[in-house]
C-alpha cells in the first residue's frame, strides 16, 4: 500500500543515513530510528486503518533493508527464539520496525555488544536481557552491567520463579553487580526463595552469608591436606562441604527445600545440586527413585570400597566420617529424574506439592542433617 507522501518522504530520508535501528510505537504511531548522530522521531500519518498502515511502513523498511516487501517472517518465531537467526544479517533485522525481528537478533548466538546495544534500545524487556546475557560477548562488554542492572530492578516484578532463578543466576556472573546488590539481592530470598536458586546455580562457593565450619572440619582438612593436594575429589569435596562455604551452601539448600513455591524451583534446585557434587559423581546413570540411589552409594562403600581407590584412601584416613561421605555420595546422585515420578502425575504447586515430595524431601533433608551436625 502507498503510505502518505509526508510519511514516505521523510522515512526515506532516514533510510538515505547511516542507521543503527529503528522502532516503532504503535500507540502513538510514531516511528523512532536511531543512528550516530542520536534519535530521529517520525510522527506517522495514517490514510487508512492503522493496522494496515503500520504493515505498510514495515514493507517500506524491509524493501529498502532486505531488498523485499515481505518483511519480518513472524511466523518462524519459535525458529528465531532458538538462536537460529544468520549472524549476517543481524544489523539488519534490527532496522525493520519488527519486534519479532528484534527478539531474533537478542536469541542469536553471534550477538555482539554493539548489536546488543542496538537491540536494548529497540526493545527492552526482561525476556531480552536474559538472553543477551547468556552471550559472553555481552557479558564482558559495556552491555553487560546495563542489562543487569534493569534485571535487578525488575525483580520485584517478575511473576515467574523460573524467570526469577534465571535472572539471579545471570546478573551474578563475574562481576556485573556490586556486592551491595548481591546482597539486595540475597534479602529478597527471604521472601521469596527462588532468588537462593540463582545463588546455588552461579556462586554456590560465595554466598552472601557463611556459617562456621562443621566442628570436624579442622581434623578433616589436615587428615585429608595429602589427598587434597593430590586432587582426590572424595577429600576436595568433603573438606569442601564441610567448610564455613560448605555448611552456608547446605543451610541455603534447606531453606529452599523446606518451602519451593513450585516444580520449577525444585527442579532448579537438584539440578544446582547436580552441578555442585560433579566431581564426586560416581555413576552417570539417572536415578528416579531414592531407593535406587541409596543402594548404589551402599554397593560403593562396600567391601572397603575396593571398586574405588579414591574413596577408599579417604576413608582409609578419615573412618569416622563414614556417615558424612555417604552423605555427600548421596547428594552427588541426584538431579531433575528423582522428582519425574511425582511430577508426571500431578502439576499441583504449593503445599500440595510439598506434600507429594515429602518422602524424597525427606531423605534429601537426612543427608543435610549428617553433614552440618
Amino acid at each position: 500500500m502507498e503510505l502518505s507522501a509526508e510519511d514516505a518522504l521523510r522515512i526515506n530520508v532516514l533510510l538515505a543515513g547511516q542507521l543503527e535501528a529503528v522502532r516503532i510505537d504503535e500507540s502513538s504511531m510514531t516511528l523512532y530510528a536511531l543512528s550516530g548522530k542520536g534519535e530521529a522521531r517520525v510522527r506517522l500519518n495514517p490514510n487508512c486503518r492503522d493496522e494496515a498502515y503500520l504493515r505498510g511502513v514495515r514493507e517500506a523498511l524491509s524493501s529498502h533493508v532486505l531488498g523485499s516487501p515481505g518483511g519480518y517472517p513472524v511466523y518462524l518465531k519459535r525458529w528465531t527464539r532458538m538462536g537460529q537467526a544468520s549472524d549476517g544479517i543481524l544489523e539488519s533485522l534490527l532496522l525493520l520496525g519488527e519486534p519479532e525481528a528484534v527478539i531474533a537478533v537478542v536469541n542469536a548466538s553471534g550477538i555482539t555488544n554493539e548489536i546488543a546495544r542496538r537491540a536494548w534500545w529497540a526493545l527492552q524487556s526482561s525476556d531480552n536481557a536474559r538472553c543477551m546475557l547468556r552471550q559472553q560477548k555481552v557479558v564482558e562488554g559495556a552491555m553487560g552491567p546495563v542489562l543487569a542492572e534493569f534485571l535487578v530492578e525488575f525483580l520485584p516484578f517478575e511473576e515467574e520463579a523460573r524467570n526469577m532463578i534465571d535472572s539471579v543466576r545471570l546478573v551474578l556472573q563475574q562481576d556485573l553487580v556490586s556486592d551491595a546488590t548481591r546482597r539486595k539481592i540475597w534479602e529478597k530470598g527471604r521472601q521469596r526463595n527462588a532468588c537462593y536458586v540463582g545463588f546455588l546455580q552461579t556462586t554456590p562457593d560465595h554466598l552472601p552469608e557463611l556459617l562456621p565450619p562443621n566442628p570436624v572440619w579442622g581434623d578433616a582438612r589436615e587428615s585429608l591436606a595429602g589427598l587434597c593436594a593430590a586432587g582426590n575429589p572424595y577429600a576436595v569435596q568433603l573438606c569442601r562441604l564441610l567448610g564455613a562455604a560448605g555448611q552456608g551452601y547446605l543451610a541455603t539448600l534447606e531453606q529452599v527445600l523446606r518451602k519451593p513455591a513450585n516444580q520449577d524451583v525444585m527442579v532448579a534446585l537438584l539440578h544446582a545440586i547436580a552441578s555442585y557434587s560433579t566431581i564426586v559423581r560416581f555413576d552417570a546413570g539417572r536415578y528416579e527413585f531414592m531407593d535406587d540411589i541409596c543402594d548404589a552409594v551402599n554397593r560403593l562403600l562396600a567391601n572397603d570400597c575396593a571398586a574405588d581407590n579414591a574413596l577408599g584412601d579417604v576413608l582409609d584416613k578419615v573412618p569416622e566420617l563414614k556417615n558424612r561421605v555417604r552423605a555427600m555420595l548421596v547428594l552427588s546422585l541426584l538431579d531433575e529424574p528423582v522428582v519425574n515420578p511425582v511430577f508426571s502425575r500431578t502439576d499441583a504447586i504449593g503445599t500440595v506439592m510439598r506434600k507429594k515430595l515429602k518422602p524424597l524431601s525427606n531423605v534429601i533433608q537426612q543427608q543435610i542433617d549428617i553433614l552440618r551436625k
